[in-house]
């Protein structure tokens, strides 16, 4: 048993999974992620739960059927991870940035500013850099979909920015792409035919033919031209 913010936790375990960037390992109590991190060696995993929590997890062959549930279907691309997770150690504003983080769809990414506009603290990106970086259950709570204004991917805690790289690819981002439109200036995505205009990273954007795309380098300049934002990534 150990304590965390004064919250009492039993059956302290953690569980291995496998993706295509690494074994992402998981550190649980019930049906609660506690920590996670991707591509160490469960040596360093273990030691890391010890420094965090002042106690060793012992390895669970199988973890509770409900997190393991979730943690698969989340794997597998099936949509957001729905299970619970410890965010007891964090300040309020760092809650509310991973929470909106969980919003981020697999396939797309949004600039550190986005995040900072939707929690209504848009002077605040640079905390949001911050509250990611301490994000303690990565990939299940998906800070790497967040990038630099400049589509850069920017630092990452789970192996630097080609390890974010990679884990973006496998997702169907082609941030490399996404980099050359905002290298040109264009950082926001029209189209012609529903006269809705997209933040480069959202799948709405992705799915605009080519013969159709209009590139804006502001939401600004989008909006003098008659476009309205994008009600799926809220642009403006």
């Amino acid at each position: 048993m150990l304590r965390i913010d004064a919250i009492e936790i039993d059956d302290f375990g953690h569980a291995t999974f496998s993706t295509p960037a690494g074994p992402l390992h998981v550190a649980y109590s019930g049906d609660t992620v506690r920590y996670a991190d991707l591509g160490v060696g469960e040596t360093d995993f273990v030691a890391a739960c010890i420094r965090r929590f002042e106690q060793r997890p012992s390895r669970g062959e199988r973890p509770p059927e409900r997190l393991r549930r979730a943690v698969e279907r989340f794997l597998d691309g099936s949509g957001p991870f729905e299970g619970d997770v410890d965010l007891s150690g964090l300040t309020e504003f760092q809650r509310r940035v991973l929470q909106k983080t969980l919003e981020i769809r697999r396939g797309e990414v949004r600039p550190y500013h986005w995040v900072a506009r939707e929690i209504r603290a848009p002077g605040a990106v640079r905390a949001v850099g911050s509250a990611l970086a301490r994000n303690p259950i990565p990939i299940l709570i998906p800070c790497h979909r967040v990038v630099r204004a400049d589509y850069h991917v920017g630092a990452y805690g789970c192996g630097g920015p080609e390890k974010k790289r990679e884990i973006l690819r496998h997702e169907g981002v082609d941030i490399e792409a996404l980099e050359g439109l905002a290298r040109r200036g264009t950082r926001f995505l029209g189209s012609k035919t529903t006269h809705s205009f997209c933040l480069l990273g959202c799948a709405a954007a992705q799915q605009v033919r080519p013969d159709n795309r209009v590139g804006f380098g502001s939401a600004g300049q989008a909006q003098a031209a008659g476009f309205r934002p994008c009600q799926l990534c809220r642009p403006a």
